[in-house]
């Protein structure tokens, strides 16, 4: 098989890492990169989430303060681009008009 050679920087403490997760997996690093490259030529996208992502704090307190402005009544909906778009204009021209007096 002809193989070229890619020389990659790394974290040490990274290599280390995932040369064990390989070594768990059965592989080695060079077997995984090669497929990952394989990956990336197929799909032409680069993943670097996994399903095991948990939500940063901000997030959450984002949707906490959310689901209590749902309950209190201050959330609005639309049932379409253009009841969004006619209220956004409403608000602009009500902003425009209070700036005037």
């Amino acid at each position: 098989m002809n193989t070229a050679v890619v020389n990659v920087k790394v974290n040490p403490q990274v290599k280390k890492e995932a040369q064990k997760v390989a070594e768990d997996l059965g592989l080695n690093l060079s077997v995984l990169i090669n497929g990952y490259l394989k990956q990336l030529i197929r799909n032409k996208t680069v993943v670097f989430s996994s399903l095991e992502e948990e939500p940063t704090d901000y997030l959450l307190e984002t949707l906490r303060q959310s689901r209590e402005d749902i309950k209190a009544g201050r959330a609005i909906s639309f049932k379409n681009p253009n009841e969004a778009l006619t209220y956004m204009d409403k608000m602009i021209a009500d902003e425009q008009r209070s700036a005037k007096s």
